[in-house]
């Protein structure tokens, strides 16, 4: 009797286990607007980013650039501050700013910080260990004509399972030799999440 109790004790164990929840993974296109928690995501930061340089690079501070040095400005990514309540990857937001500078071809974005300080050792080993006629010279280095810095903002309202998120990101372009603000930007977002309750 206490082996048939076992066995079919067993047997319900495995059963049991095999009720559980499963995991389906679907790939879909990178481009693809998903929206699951209502949270900043990848679409936000690059819907962000591309409207707000295409609005930097209408203003009139690039034309008078142009006008003053005859060559494209330089302009280098700052730091971007995440002053929301959540978690947002601020680093692919600044990288989604800078592809849209590059895109534009209106403008010669160059390394921040820490990209510089990598190259800067490569140049470096490069003069010991490379040969001659590939060594790459130090002091060739664009400096910046302007830098943009910013912020990511959040202000929350929320009542039962309903609600609202309302992000903005402030964007602001310094000329860096003179302290001149050239430009200013912000961007909003609000959206509405509901989650519906399970009745039992």
């Amino acid at each position: 009797m206490y082996k048939v109790l076992s066995c079919l004790l067993f047997i319900g164990i495995i059963a049991l286990s095999g009720c559980g929840p499963t995991t389906q993974v679907t790939r879909i296109d990178s481009d693809t607007v998903v929206d699951l928690s209502g949270r900043w995501n990848d679409t936000d930061s690059r819907m962000v980013a591309e409207t707000m340089i295409t609005d930097c690079l209408s203003h009139v501070w690039i034309n008078n650039h142009n006008q003053t040095s005859g060559e494209r400005p330089v302009v280098i990514v700052g730091s971007i501050r995440n002053k929301s309540n959540e978690h947002i990857a601020t680093q692919t937001f600044i990288s989604d700013i800078e592809k849209a500078f590059i895109n534009s071809g209106k403008v010669r974005p160059v390394s921040d910080k820490s990209e510089r300080d990598e190259i800067r050792e490569e140049r470096a080993d490069q003069s010991e260990h490379a040969a001659i006629e590939t060594i790459k010279r130090m002091g060739r280095e664009l400096g910046a004509d302007y830098m943009m810095t910013g912020e990511i903002n959040t202000i929350e309202d929320r009542e039962g399972g309903r609600q609202i998120v309302f992000y903005q990101t402030n964007l602001t372009l310094t000329n860096i030799e003179s302290n001149e603000k050239v430009w200013i930007g912000e961007e909003k977002i609000k959206k509405y999440i509901g989650r519906k309750k399970f009745k039992m």
